[in-house]
């Protein structure tokens, strides 16, 4: 178990928002090793955005692009033949499928098991595709945190799908590490975030030979109990909130009703980790607003200079 952690650019970006690069999805390959694989990279309203009516957006409505998937990783254990889905999203349906193809073991629509960090839309809403509507599944295991498991208990639709036996809803605790195969094991730590419906967790994943820190949402560094420039040093990636690059980035928006560190306030806690240690953090979580989902942006050259890396959509990293 992981322990105790002690100009004029901006002005453009109030108006405007980043330029999709032009990029097509490669062909689904089947994983041999215990492995994680980025399923999704995006703020909860995706991309394109509702009503969005900037130039990120503008051409995303007609031309969608596949890489634009709300924030979601998937642990795929070959060896057990056993996948695992973290966070249901609204684009849920794509990723299970992509999910499914990485697993050659497996001929189920469903994983083993769907983990949530909590009760904002991009992070469970996608549970609804597995009620009678639509899949009408199968028990399908949905690990939650007390709160968590409330909510979706006791208000619909989501009290439907437990009602139904389309999910299983699976307690847990934090700080309490779960065994999931011999290969694969997962403990959630809560951190600090709008928990109007619930509390919100990120979570440690133990592969086979690395492990994993999974924190898509979170207010601020500082806010947390944990110290998590120590943190890093203790895993060998990190998948850390990055939805906004800067305070500038809305300007329909009060930024105080929505805190995240923001990407120049990482880069700022992390500049003197070593360059091993940048070089674990993968930014993910993007606004459809943040200038380094375009790559030619200045701030993503920024980013990738300073050491860090982004996020993308059939990453597969070994664990």
């Amino acid at each position: 178990m992981i322990k105790p952690f002690g100009g004029g650019m901006l002005l453009f970006l109030a108006f405007s928002c980043a330029h999709p690069p032009k990029k097509t999805q490669e062909p689904s390959t089947q994983i041999t090793e215990t492995s994680l694989i980025v399923l999704g990279a995006m703020q909860d309203g995706g991309a394109p955005h509702i009503g969005c009516k900037k130039d990120c957006c503008k051409d995303l409505f007609l031309h969608p692009d596949a890489n634009r998937k709300v924030v979601s990783i998937g642990i795929i254990d070959p060896e057990n033949k056993k996948n695992f889905l973290f966070e249901a999203t609204p684009d849920i349906s794509t990723q299970l499928k992509n999910l499914q193809r990485h697993s050659g073991f497996s001929t189920k629509e469903t994983p083993d098991a769907i983990f949530l960090t909590h009760a904002h839309i991009g992070h469970y809403a996608g549970l609804m595709y597995l009620g009678k509507e639509a899949m009408d599944a199968d028990k399908v295991k949905v690990y939650a945190m007390p709160r968590m498991k409330s909510f979706l208990e006791n208000n619909g639709p989501w009290s439907q799908l437990v009602k139904l036996n389309n999910i299983d809803l699976q307690p847990i605790n934090a700080d309490e590490k779960i065994t999931l195969t011999p290969n694969i094991k997962v403990t959630p730590f809560k951190v600090p975030h709008r928990d109007e419906y619930s509390e919100t967790v990120c979570y440690l994943i133990e592969g086979k030979h690395k492990k994993v820190l999974f924190i898509p949402d979170i207010n601020k560094w500082e806010k947390w109990e944990r110290n998590i420039a120590e943190a890093i040093t203790k895993v060998d990636y990190a998948f850390l909130d990055a939805t906004f690059y800067d305070g500038e980035e809305l300007n329909n928006r009060n930024m105080l009703e929505i805190p995240h560190p923001f990407i120049l306030e990482s880069m700022k806690t992390f500049k003197n980790l070593p360059a091993n240690q940048k070089s674990k953090i993968y930014f993910i979580h993007f606004n459809h607003t943040n200038p380094v989902l375009n790559h030619q942006s200045k701030q993503y050259k920024t980013l990738i200079e300073n050491g860090f890396k982004v996020a993308e959509v059939g990453m597969v990293l070994g664990m």
